[in-house]
This record gives structure tokens, sequence and C-alpha cells, in this order.
């Protein structure tokens, strides 16, 4: 007897599952918790008994727009024209159980595929497959787009309310250059998104760095063929600085050396290693006891850490060798020779910052001078600039201390002069450090600075190259300059 609205209503579950036919195969299962659903028998074309289960029992009343499908729930008009369908899909040859399977399949893979292209899921596969092996930066670019990697480089989570949060359930083929705007503006405004804001006020610097990170990041999607359309082409970008060109005085090295002392360990002789080598801040430290040779009196710089992704030899002075053994040492297995907890280099260079200037505009005081604004970055400059127009040191000697490449470094040539210029490069740190310590005594900078300008200018040019070639070859022909200059000829 075929099934009705009312008698389908009345049936109950019992201790043991049981079935009520209605025509054509179709038929209801009703679970002993009373739970019901429908399922089609059926023969497969191959003449072999078979059952598909269309989907639960809806006593709603309300028919659905639309064709039924099976998984959805079902009313018994629903079920009979589905399983009507069915059976024309049967009588077409069709194998329906196998045809229902590919498309549960499809399905899972649809999902799967759009979880795949999500902004999160793509933005990991982009750092995993590009950043991280061919950039130094990459830990950076991983946080901008919103993603936190633990030290060991593992498996990264999502920084709350990070672009790869916001962004969680969009496929990358959904964002256009509205989106990338509105989160370019924000950082400016008022910080990326997910990271803590640095300072109040409008920050352009924080705006290109998200951009930049977007514009690789599309870049690279639709080379990999994730996306056709690249949403960053034309995306705002704030504009660029002007180039800088600070270079500290001999006065403002000498109150940053003070402040260095005032600022303490663990930063302290981290920022006196960026004046004596003119490295980059993260270059000094992240500096590990692998990359120091045995005697310690070389730095190996792996092109990984580097700005152009060249290995980098430091020649260390002995001023220098002798900060870097002072400093406290903190065991850990990434062997870093400044850290805090000997898991990871030093952070908090802001703050780092703040308390320089602090300890330096003291010094100021003293002297009833002011500094203008500098940086840190500001201290690679000065030592190129110093180096090579107070201690005549060649510009392609300057640039190796500094590993610029460019001119006649590049390329080819740059290979085979990498040690050729080891001498120089060794020549020029060691006389370098010299100038410090010199200018470190204000007493003995001052009298210096008067001898360079005694008599007319050909004396004075003479009394410089006099100058240049005791620093630069130091021993005791650097004593006698030095002991010159400060009225005790007699002492050497």
């Amino acid at each position: 007897m075929a099934l009705t609205d009312a008698g389908i209503r009345k049936l109950r579950g019992q201790k043991q599952r049981y079935e009520k036919h209605d025509k054509n195969g179709l038929y209801l299962v009703i679970q002993p918790s009373g739970a019901k659903s429908w399922a089609l028998r059926y023969r497969r074309p191959n003449g072999k008994p078979a059952k598909l289960t269309l989907g639960p029992l809806d006593l709603s009343d309300q028919e659905p727009e639309g064709t039924p499908v099976i998984g959805a729930p079902l009313s018994l008009l629903s079920a009979r024209a589905l399983a009507t369908e069915q059976s024309r899909q049967r009588a077409r040859g069709v194998d329906i159980a196998a045809k229902h399977i590919a498309d549960k399949r499809r399905k899972i893979q649809a999902i799967e595929d759009a979880a795949d292209r999500t902004f999160p899921a793509l933005a990991r596969r982009f750092i995993d497959d590009y950043a991280k092996p061919k950039t130094r930066s990459w830990r950076d670019t991983a946080r901008l787009l919103g993603l936190a990697y633990p030290p060991d480089g593992g498996i990264p989570t999502v920084i709350k309310n990070g672009l790869a949060d916001r962004w969680r359930d969009r496929d990358v083929a959904t964002l256009n250059d509205s989106d990338l705007y509105t989160v370019v503006d924000e950082a400016r405004r008022t910080g990326v998104p997910g990271l803590k804001r640095r300072r109040d006020s409008v920050s352009d610097t924080m705006g290109r760095a998200l951009a930049a990170a977007l514009s690789r990041f599309f870049s690279w999607q639709v080379e990999h063929r994730q996306i056709t359309v690249n949403p960053a082409v034309g995306m705002f970008k704030p504009d660029a600085p002007e180039a800088r060109d600070r270079v500290l005085s001999p006065s403002e090295l000498r109150w940053f050396w003070t402040g260095c002392e005032a600022v303490g360990n663990p930063f302290a002789p981290v920022l006196k290693l960026l004046l004596l080598t003119g490295c980059r801040r993260d270059e000094v430290a992240d500096m590990t006891r692998a990359e120091l040779s045995e005697d310690g009196t070389t730095w190996t710089i792996p092109g990984a850490r580097t700005k152009n992704g060249r290995e980098h030899v430091v020649h260390l002075s002995p001023l220098a060798r002798e900060i870097i053994a002072a400093a406290p040492r903190i065991e850990g297995k990434p062997g870093f020779l400044f850290t805090t907890n000997g898991k990871t280099p030093l952070s908090g260079w802001s703050k780092c910052k703040t308390r320089l200037d602090a300890a330096m505009l003291v010094a100021t005081k003293k002297a009833d001078a002011t500094i203008p604004p500098w940086r840190l970055h500001d201290i690679r400059r000065t030592v190129a600039t110093v180096m090579h127009e107070d201690l005549d040191i060649d510009p392609h000697v300057v640039e190796a201390v500094l590993n610029h490449v460019s001119g006649a470094k590049a390329g080819i040539a740059g290979t085979y002069n990498k040690a050729k210029y080891a001498a120089e490069r060794r020549a020029a740190l060691n006389a370098w450090a010299r100038y410090i310590l010199l200018l470190l005594d204000a007493d003995l900078f001052n009298a210096h600075r008067k001898h360079l300008a005694h008599g007319d200018d050909s004396d004075q040019e003479q009394v410089r190259e006099n100058f240049r070639v005791s620093i630069r070859e130091g021993g005791e022909r650097w004593a006698r300059y030095l002991a010159f200059v400060s009225g005790k000829p007699n002492v050497v």
C-alpha cells in the first residue's frame, strides 16, 4: 500500500529499525529514535540489487523550490519525484549509485579546492615556496600577510585580526583593488592589520611595506596560475621618502658611543658594532657564533642574511673583537651572540632607539648643542662618508666594506675581486676603528683637527696626507702621530 502524509506522521520508532514501502522501489526507514529517511531499492545495469539513500524526511508541509536533490530533506511528494527521476536515469543506462558517488566526490573536491584557494592557504604557500627560500625578510612578509612562524620555521599560526584572519574565507580571485586599497590605507593610518602599532602618526613606511608584500604575493599567484587578473597592478602605494643624506658629525658619534654605554646590554655591543663594521642592523643583531672564525678575526655573514644575497666577510678590528668577547653570553641552540632568551635575536629596536636618543640628549645638554633627527641606518652612510672623505679610502674598497655591488664589483669582476679586496677591507676597518678611538677622546680629537688646519693650503694637504697614511698604517707610525698632536712627541 502506498504511503500517505497522514500515515507517515503516525509512524513511531520501535525497538528495531523498520521500513515502510511506497512504490517503484521507494521506501521510508524508521529508526528506533524515531528519525525517518527515504531510500530507493533498484537493480544496477549489471542486474545486481542496490540501495540508494535519498535524504531525510521533511514534515514542514512546505515544498522547496527547484528540483529535489539527493541529500536534501524530502517530503513524500519530493521523494516520489526524485525516485521517478532516478528510474528515468536507470532507463537510460546510468548507474545512479556510481553517479551519486562521483558527484559527491566532486563536491568534496570542490570544497577542498576552494579551501586551498583561500587567502590564508595561498599566503602560506607563497611564504613556504617563495619568500622563505629566496628572501631575507620572509618572516616580516609573513607577518604583514597575517601569519606568524615559530623560530624553527615550522607551521605558522594565524595572527588575530591580521589579513589571513580577516580574509580567512576569501578566495584570492575575489579580492579586488578596493580590498587592497582599504588595507594599505589602514596600514599607513592606524597600523598593519593584526600588528601592534608603532606610532600614533601616519606611517607611509608601513603602507609601503604592506603594498610591496601584497604586490609580490599577487604577482606570484598570477605566475602560478592561481589567478588570471592581478588586483595589485596600479595599486595605491604611499610615495617613497626623499633619499637621505644624514651623516653624523664627530661630536654626534661621540655622543652615540656614550649613549650606547647608557643603554647597556644586550643592545650596547650591537650598536657599537654597527658603527665599527658599517653592517646593517639585523646583520649584526642576528650574528651567531658559527659565523665567527676560530681566531675571531673575521665574521662571515651568509648570503641568506645579506640584502644582496651574497656572502660577506667582515674583518673585525681589535676593538670590535673586544666588544664581541665582552658581550654577555646566553646559551641557546641557534647560537645567537646577542639575545635575551637564547632562542631568538634581539627585538624592540624602537624602544632601544628612544632610550639611545634620550641618553645622547643628556650629553648634548652638557655641550649646549642639539642633534637633528637621525636613524640607525644613517650610521652606515656615516661610515662610508668618513672612510672616503676623511681617511681617503678608495670608493671601491668602501663599497666592498659595506657589501655594495655596483660598477667594477658586479658580475664576474665581483667574483674575482672578492679575494683581492680582502687586505684592503681589513686595513680600512682597522683604520676606521682607530678613527673612532681618536674621536672618543674629545681633547685629542680637537688637537688633531687643529693640526690638520695648520698652515696654508699646501701645508694642510701635506698634514692631511700624513694623517691618512698614519691611520691606515697603524702601529708605531700612528702612535707617533697621536703623540705629536697631543703635544707629547717624545712619548714614542
